[in-house]
């Protein structure tokens, strides 16, 4: 589906040559001389590479429609994770590589938005933070209460991140899926 550089919005997706991108930011300029323009920021889908483009106001570009689908991770199956949909029940299996980052803080049971483009995943939406149980970190020594000292944990998907040294081993803790950060323990 064709839309003008006119009609961009933020989060919209695009589908140009150089592949599947998301803009970030765009910006409509009237110059005193000369035609006006749409200067954007825009982001591949895949990689997660930024690039500055420039088009010509009223510009044609082919808009991509992602199918968003609320979907449950089930399993791991060897390599690849197994997500069903909630709605159709429809189990779809995706490679590790694809899900980057995304599967450090998948466990079975937990719910995502899956962005789907032409059949094939293009995207992942987490919630904002998630609750992970803590397998493996050094014991707080009693008395060892420095503010602010932290210790590295590695939780029950292998993410490690870094802890208070209240935290011990089968404790859960809540984690921002955006920036990898500890937020909070969960009693």
């Amino acid at each position: 589906m064709a839309v003008s550089t006119n009609d961009l919005k933020n989060g919209m997706t695009l589908d140009l040559p150089d592949g599947l991108f998301t803009v970030v930011e765009f910006q409509h300029v009237k110059p005193g001389k000369g035609g006006a323009f749409v200067r954007t920021k825009l982001k591949n889908v895949r990689t997660g590479a930024v690039l500055d483009r420039t088009y010509r106001a009223d510009e044609k570009l082919e808009q991509a429609i992602i199918d968003k689908r609320d979907m449950q991770f089930l399993y791991r199956d060897g390599e690849d994770y197994v997500f069903m949909d909630t709605a159709s029940y429809e189990q779809l299996q995706v490679s590790a590589q694809t899900l980057g980052d995304a599967a450090q803080y998948l466990k079975e049971g937990d719910g995502a938005i899956v962005q789907l483009y032409q059949g094939e995943l293009v995207g992942i939406d987490l919630p904002a933070a998630v609750e992970l149980t803590v397998a493996e970190t050094e014991p707080g020594v009693q008395g060892d209460r420095v503010s602010g000292a932290r210790k590295p944990a590695r939780l029950e998907t292998g993410l490690v991140v870094q802890v208070p040294l209240f935290v011990n081993p089968g404790d859960r803790v809540k984690v921002d899926t955006r920036t990898g950060e500890y937020l909070t323990r969960v009693s």
